[in-house]
């Protein structure tokens, strides 16, 4: 993540008071992803630059570990952040992390928190519903990135691409995306009957067709 997606995102969409459900949801879909991973798959290629499949998981539970902590108010430790080898047992490393993400955002108070999120600014912390919505449009597109890379069906609920897809149509699109590490490509363009999936993934920097459209 980068300093471009600080910004976006604030807490008053239309029709969501609790991004915590949805966020559920959209991190639930990527386990089911992930259990289907077989072992010849972790050195697959992915839509995630030159990240292999197992790189996209160690990213994606490092990612899940770092944003539980700062749901229970320990986000701002720099030690959190880095990507780790996930072992033996990938696939079930990244279930235990998926499982401790929704468990902390479960918990009392998580909302209210100012939530220290030092890859996104080491300046602001952000409310609880802001950083959750961080972590769900994420998980939203790094699912299709697993899914395409293992080439597995990806099709969220419509009403959960509705909201990613107007939180991604809040992401900045300036010249943060350029930078090294920003957490997404520049905005590419996508036809006018694109679904909403397509739109979101345009919107931050992917290629629906990919690979074919790199």
């Amino acid at each position: 993540m980068s300093s471009a997606i600080a910004v976006c995102c604030s807490p008053n969409l239309d029709d969501v008071s609790d991004f915590r459900e949805l966020d559920r949801r959209a991190v639930e879909g990527t386990a089911a992803l992930a259990r289907q991973v077989a072992p010849e798959q972790l050195a697959a290629a992915t839509p995630c630059g030159d990240w292999t499949v197992l790189d996209l998981l160690e990213h994606m539970a490092v990612q899940h570990r770092g944003f539980a902590a700062a749901a229970r108010g320990n986000g701002a430790d720099p030690a959190i952040w880095p990507a780790v080898p996930l072992g033996d047992d990938p696939v079930a490393s990244y279930l235990s992390a998926c499982d401790d993400v929704v468990a902390a955002f479960a918990e009392d108070g998580v909302l209210e928190r100012a939530w220290a999120l030092p890859k996104i600014s080491t300046v602001f912390t952000f409310p609880g519903t802001q950083a959750i919505t961080f972590h769900f449009v994420d998980y939203v597109v790094h699912g299709w990135d697993l899914a395409v890379a293992i080439g597995a069906p990806y099709a969220p609920d419509a009403d959960l691409l509705a909201v990613a897809l107007e939180v991604a149509e809040r992401v900045p699109a300036g010249d943060a995306r350029l930078a090294p590490g920003a957490a997404f490509a520049p905005v590419r363009d996508s036809p006018g009957q694109a679904s909403d999936l397509d739109r979101i993934l345009a919107l931050l920097g992917r290629s629906p067709d990919w690979p074919d459209g790199q």
